[in-house]
């Protein structure tokens, strides 16, 4: 039969059916370079900043420190009166000793704050004058204002300066309720030092201020002055300014 011819014959395939291409997908390595190893992790910065930034305590201060030995000698006597007071006990038993040592700590403390720390961390300095008639007078100096004292200077002083007495006054409180009568005149005299010290330069920073803005008051004034005019007048300023460090 015909039919049975033509079914005999194999099936060639079109030439238009387009060829089975394998399907590309994207691999995990992205990029024609070999993963060779492991890749490791930048560490994460949580609070960005430099290096001098970053350093921090005793010795990061004491190196933004314009005058890091006098700072260093600030808190030294203060916490050496304090830890020898505190600690005195566990080493000896001699009262006199004990209080001998406290006592030249608190006067060292107070002779270097008012003469050396506050003359030379923030530009201020006080004492008492008695004149002929027998009047007794404050008397404050203060540096230049266009000389500003190093902030970490200044910070770190008042921060002793006003910290330090309230630790004697929870001495205080403490003695009082134990009782320990032996040690209380010597936290008396703690706080007398320190709290002079306190009043002294309060008043000595806000005469500065006080100075200085009158000085900036006339300059203002007399700012359009010129010549020998403006020289005489600067110098009246300055004298009303009052002394400066020598």
């Amino acid at each position: 039969m015909a039919s049975a011819s033509l079914l005999g014959g194999a099936i060639e395939a079109d030439d238009d059916s387009p060829t089975p291409t394998a399907t590309s997908f994207p691999r995990g390595n992205i990029g024609d370079a070999p993963n060779t190893g492991p890749r490791r992790s930048e560490p994460v910065v949580l609070v960005p900043g430099t290096a001098a930034q970053a350093e921090a305590g005793i010795a990061g201060i004491l190196k933004a420190s314009s005058h890091p030995a006098a700072l260093f000698t600030l808190y030294l006597f203060r916490s050496a009166a304090i830890a020898v007071y505190v600690l005195c006990g566990l080493f000896t038993d001699n009262y006199v000793l004990s209080i001998t040592v406290v006592v030249v700590l608190l006067s060292l403390d107070f002779w270097n704050t008012r003469n050396v720390a506050g003359r030379t961390l923030v530009g201020l300095r006080y004492w008492n004058e008695v004149d002929d008639e027998g009047e007794s007078a404050w008397v404050f100096e203060s540096r230049d204002p266009s000389q500003p004292a190093n902030p970490i200077d200044a910070k770190m002083f008042w921060i002793a300066l006003y910290a330090y007495p309230l630790g004697w006054i929870a001495l205080l409180i403490v003695s009082i309720l134990k009782f320990n009568i032996s040690f209380l005149p010597i936290v008396l005299l703690a706080l007398v030092f320190n709290l002079s010290n306190v009043v002294g330069f309060s008043y000595a920073d806000r005469d500065a201020q006080k100075r200085w803005a009158s000085a900036a008051a006339g300059s203002n004034i007399f700012g359009g002055m010129g010549g020998l005019g403006g020289q005489l007048v600067g110098g009246l300023v300055r004298g009303s300014v009052g002394r400066f460090f020598r």
